[in-house]
């Protein structure tokens, strides 16, 4: 009695031909991953201030910010190229400037908080970083090297654990969900600096791990029926572990929603992708993972397992 579950998504007995649709789902996912690609490229990620270098500041007027005001009083402390925003609420106030002009960025800063306070009186400055062009070179290059070697680990430990065609098959779905996430950015607009690439690292680590849990179970059943066809035991796997996938997706998905909706700006946009990420990897996993592992271990998975078990 106490060991049942209080909520299932899907019955104990559920038999969905999930493989029927693996055309349509790898055409699907190859046509997002080579719009994401292009999307890429043009108009490309917005880069954030790790990676582009220059001066954020965020201030907090004592009413609705009057723009007009705040730019003219930049201007006349000689910050002309500077970008004014708002967000969250009317007087929530983000400005953002390159550190180009060879001043030094403390003094940058001085002037930007005296401006903000001659044109409204009482204007707090909430925040203030500076990162230099040449140490957010660096930061962009070691973090699309995290990228890579998370990647290759990846690839290292399912190979060690599985074989190559269950490494191979989820190393080739991650990246086709690490595109679509640029994607997701370019087109949303969020900013792609160390918060971003810790979210990809996450995502990749989640969707790794659910499908870790399918192949785990595509083994053991490899075993179990070693004369099923490899189409209906993937097919077998992937129900039995529906409800374990789908349980921790949304469990994961509700504890990162609060984060999404009631953030603010320096955690939203994580959110926004990990709920994305959350999403396409547990699609992923069943849609584009397994019927690349039928793909490549068609005729030859179940004949290892025969004879590794004689």
């Amino acid at each position: 009695m106490f060991g049942r579950p209080l909520l299932r998504f899907v019955r104990k007995d559920t038999h969905i031909n999930f493989m029927r649709g693996r055309f349509a789902g790898l055409i699907t996912s190859a046509v997002l991953s080579l719009a994401s690609i292009g999307l890429f490229f043009y108009p490309g990620l917005t880069l954030g201030l790790d990676f582009r270098g220059g001066i954020v500041v965020e201030a907090k007027t004592s009413g609705p910010a009057d723009f007009a005001k705040l730019r003219t009083a930049l201007a006349a402390h000689n910050i002309i190229h500077a970008s004014i925003q708002s967000f969250g609420s009317p007087d929530d106030v983000l400005i953002r400037l390159d550190a180009g002009d060879g001043q030094e960025t403390n003094k940058i800063v001085d002037s930007v908080r005296h401006a903000v306070d001659e044109a409204q009186p009482g204007t707090t400055v909430l925040r203030a970083d500076a990162v230099g062009a040449s140490v957010s070179s660096e930061l962009f290059r070691n973090g699309m090297l995290a990228l890579g070697l998370s990647l290759a680990m990846i690839l290292g430990y399912i190979w060690f654990r599985f074989e190559w065609e269950f490494a191979l098959s989820a190393v080739i779905t991650l990246v086709l969900d690490l595109t679509k996430t640029m994607g997701f950015l370019v087109l949303t607009g969020f900013e792609f600096d160390l918060v971003m690439v810790a979210a990809i690292l996450t995502i990749l680590g989640y969707s790794t791990n659910d499908k870790v849990v399918v192949y785990d179970r595509v083994r053991e059943n490899l075993r179990k029926y070693r004369t099923m066809p490899l189409r209906e035991l993937i097919d077998l796997s992937i129900n039995e572990t529906l409800n374990r996938t789908l349980g921790t997706s949304s469990t994961v998905f509700l504890a990162a929603l609060p984060l999404a909706l009631f953030g603010g700006s320096t955690l939203s946009g994580f959110a926004w992708t990990m709920l994305f990420g959350i999403v396409v990897g547990t699609s992923s996993s069943i849609f584009i993972a397994a019927p690349l592992l039928l793909f490549m271990g068609e005729g030859r998975l179940n004949r290892n397992e025969e004879t590794n078990n004689k």
